[in-house]
């Protein structure tokens, strides 16, 4: 098979590139438009991390503004199309908060992600319905999206996003493709996750067992949800919390995981010399904060990029924070597993390589294995520019296993 290199095709910095490509995949569902992405970002230099927010953030703002005078107007439709936009280029601001050298931007951002996709919930021609997911002492705040004029009980699609994703990024890799086969979806933050991390403080938890169950709970308690067709779908980092809670949920009638990931620390220790693991491994804590922050000061983006990933997981300390994320790994409770489970295996899989075949390998009585490739343009971790070819394949599968 050929190799179709797709590298630094829209930057040279492969973090900028993976967002381009995250971003204009969305287009297909209309939470994106491809020209004025790419003419936003045009000239951002791959280590210009000001200029690179600067121009999610102006992209936003300038949506916003096409959708507000739209709506002044009365022209729904182009304020809805015009509000998803918004939210989609407001989420990937917020991201690009993290490098940044101060955080103070992040909330006002996230307030003007939330705001935007709130008004294009108001507006689409969708019934969407705010949740509160009853959650230990708390709640989980959530949207339920029906189809338009659908009576009676629903199959269920359950979208559980990943460390970082927005709730537009959610409606373009899960809940779009749902909505036009009949179902409807529901979709949530948890535990360090958007909201329940930003304005809740809330850090993560890898027992997800205890935040899916609630939220069956919630579900078949709805008038409108037939509780024998209720699927989820973990996308990025929630082939993790999916994985992890099946294994003690088991009321499902179908799971997807795009990608497979049994253990969420490989994509940490990857970036990590040996010599300081072994230091880690001897429960030499002390020395192993000191080497690595040594290190984070000869290298700005890893340092970023640190700050970024372990400010979920609500510890502090090099060594805390690996001995946290080693936690995170399914790899000892996957054998429970009892529902039908769809795996998405993208070839060059840059965050957990080999784990979505570790995952069928764990789980080989109920999991399917579905190879993404670059030969497709459906290469890399969730495949952001092969979204149609994973609509299908996923649903199509979905549709067989919920007797669709």
């Amino acid at each position: 098979m050929t190799h179709h290199d797709h590298s630094e095709r829209f930057s040279a910095n492969p973090d900028f590139d993976f967002e381009i490509r995250c971003v204009i995949g969305q287009a297909r569902s209309g939470s994106a438009d491809v020209g004025e992405v790419l003419a936003a970002v045009e000239g951002v230099a791959p280590d210009d991390h000001a200029a690179w927010f600067a121009a999610w953030l102006g992209l936003g703002d300038r949506a916003a503004a096409q959708a507000t005078e739209a709506q002044r107007g009365g022209r729904r439709v182009t304020a809805a199309d015009a509000w998803l936009r918004a939210s989609t280029y407001y989420g990937t601001a917020v991201n690009a908060v993290a490098a940044l050298e101060s955080d103070a931007q992040l909330l006002p951002v996230f307030r003007k992600h939330r705001d935007a996709w709130e008004r294009w919930a108001g507006l689409a021609d969708l019934g969407v319905e705010a949740a509160e997911i009853p959650y230990e002492d708390a709640t989980l705040p959530g949207y339920l999206l029906r189809p338009t004029g659908a009576e009676g009980p629903l199959p269920t699609l359950i979208g559980v996003n990943g460390s970082d994703g927005s709730l537009s990024a959610m409606w373009s890799s899960c809940a779009y493709g749902a909505l036009r086969r009949g179902y409807q979806v529901l979709l949530f933050d948890g535990p360090g996750q958007q909201s329940m991390l930003f304005e809740r403080g809330v850090p993560f938890r890898p027992d997800w067992e205890a935040v899916l169950t609630p939220v069956v709970d919630w579900l078949v308690a709805q008038p409108g949800t037939d509780p024998a067709a209720i699927g989820v779908y973990g996308i990025s980092q929630g082939g993790y919390w999916v994985t992890r809670a099946l294994a003690f949920e088991h009321r499902l009638a179908a799971a997807i995981v795009d990608p497979g990931v049994v253990d969420v620390a490989a994509s940490w220790t990857a970036h990590i010399p040996k010599h300081l693991l072994d230091l880690l491994d001897a429960a030499k804590d002390e020395a192993f904060d000191r080497d690595m922050a040594l290190g984070m000061t000869f290298s700005k983006d890893a340092a970023r990029t640190w700050r970024f990933r372990s400010r979920p997981l609500g510890v502090d300390g090099y060594a805390a924070t690996i001995r946290a994320v080693r936690g995170y790994r399914a790899d000892d409770v996957a054998e429970r597993i009892t529902t039908p489970l769809l795996i998405a295996d993208p070839e060059g899989e840059q965050f957990w390589p080999g784990q979505a075949q570790r995952l069928h390998e764990l789980t080989p009585t109920v999991s399917t294995l579905v190879r993404f490739t670059a030969a497709e343009g459906a290469d890399g971790h969730c495949e952001p520019l092969g979204r149609a070819l994973a609509d299908a394949r996923i649903f199509d599968w979905l549709d067989e296993r919920l007797g669709r």
